[in-house]
């Protein structure tokens, strides 16, 4: 795998380490900037919002331009946002910052994704999008639990800016490491880009990862009540139990990335299986504390399988503008967390039990799992007798070729 991966990962762990950090300084920014932590709460509805805006549309915008010169700019963009953030002189300002922060998330995995295939031969296509994806799922390992106590111990502001440096060095990883290219943009410019959008197959894809990780969030969202009241866990403990989900989404990602380069389908189709069946048995693994220990490990895994498998499903879809459809992927990757999320709290609020979020988040896995099925269906119709899918390309790229001389 070309080193130039690195860079990407790095500034993937940057993005994961800011998205995910203000759950655990909520407490710590509303008592400074003297807000209700609900209040408190919009900060992380403004990234996922800047997420789901600036996802297709840098992608769009930014369609003519290098690859290289746009993921640069995009973590520069990155680095202003966290650096306001850290600068806020209060609450509106602040929601404006992680807005802007939110903005370049999205379409940085897109634009990535695409580069990170290009830079290597087809069979190793799912791979070199999990490496990238690693950065991601590392953070949920090291970089939020550092920053978290960073931001208790020093203030949230210099949590911030430690992001902000991870960021400067993810501009200087990408500048030394990613290499030169032109343009790959489509001759009908941004009306051929969202036009390549427009296929029931796309729609089908983006779909999937909607229903499928909003099974995710839906559980996860409230996992640390599941831990604290049903498995009687320690507040305390809660921080290194989520770290345990960092290591099963890691261990899933790479997985995912190694199997959906020999079956794409198969690796989709057992990843969203096996989420719902992890998600099933919550209520009864959340009953003692190594079960629940074991089924948060579980449930990063089985959902971080189904990753890489789906990025390349809407690039292989839109192989006309696979960077704006892969960035449209990320956006659905954060409708999925802020819908999960408000189906499984609908669960709470109906007094059916601190699990039975896990419970709502299996059967959107199984939508997920009936959507891919019709996917898969269309797709079956589409290709010709005894030709076969490709996975975004069947040739080896410039940028591989050059690696490889």
């Amino acid at each position: 795998m070309p080193l130039a991966l690195l860079a990407l990962a790095v500034g993937a762990f940057g993005i994961g380490t800011t998205e995910f950090v203000m759950m655990g300084l909520l407490p710590n920014v509303a008592d400074d900037l003297h807000i209700s932590i609900p209040t408190a709460g919009h900060l992380v509805s403004a990234y996922a919002l800047g997420v789901v805006i600036g996802a297709p549309l840098l992608a769009a915008v930014t369609a003519r331009m290098s690859r290289r010169t746009v993921l640069i700019g995009l973590m520069a963009l990155f680095v202003l946002g966290n650096a306001l953030s850290a600068l806020a002189p209060g609450y509106d300002w602040l929601l404006a910052a992680r807005f802007l922060s939110g903005l370049p998330h999205g379409a940085f995995f897109g634009v990535g994704a695409v580069v990170a295939t290009n830079l290597v031969a087809p069979e190793r296509k799912a791979r070199s999008v999990s490496l990238m994806f690693l950065g991601l799922t590392v953070a949920n390992i090291a970089g939020v639990p550092v920053a978290t106590l960073m931001g208790q111990h020093l203030g949230w502001r210099a949590t911030f800016l430690g992001v902000s440096a991870i960021g400067l060095a993810a501009i200087a990883s990408l500048y030394l490491l990613i290499p030169h290219d032109h343009t790959h943009a489509p001759a009908g410019g941004l009306r051929g880009e969202l036009a390549a959008l427009r296929s029931l197959p796309v729609w089908l894809a983006l779909g999937t990862t909607v229903a499928g990780f909003g099974a995710l969030f839906s559980a996860y969202s409230y996992v640390t009540p599941m831990l604290t009241d049903s498995a009687g866990f320690a507040e305390s403990s809660v921080t290194l139990l989520l770290a345990l989900f960092g290591v099963g989404a890691t261990v899933g990602n790479l997985v995912g990335g190694r199997l959906a380069d020999h079956s794409l389908r198969g690796t989709l189709f057992g990843g969203l299986t096996s989420l719902a069946a992890v998600l099933l048995l919550f209520p009864v693994l959340m009953r003692g504390q190594w079960s629940a220990a074991l089924a948060v490990t579980l449930l990063g895994m089985a959902a971080f399988v189904t990753g890489s498998p789906l990025q390349l499903m809407v690039m292989e879809k839109a192989a006309a503008a696979p960077s704006l459809a892969s960035s449209a992927n990320q956006a659905a990757f954060n409708l999925a967390n802020a819908g999960g999320a408000w189906i499984g709290g609908l669960a709470l609020a109906a007094g059916f039990g601190t699990t039975s979020p896990a419970v709502v988040g299996a059967a959107l896995a199984a939508l997920g799992l009936a959507v891919a099925a019709v996917a898969y269906a269309v797709d079956c119709r589409r290709v010709p007798a005894g030709g076969r899918e490709r996975v975004v390309a069947t040739h080896v790229p410039q940028e591989a070729e050059a690696l490889h001389r």
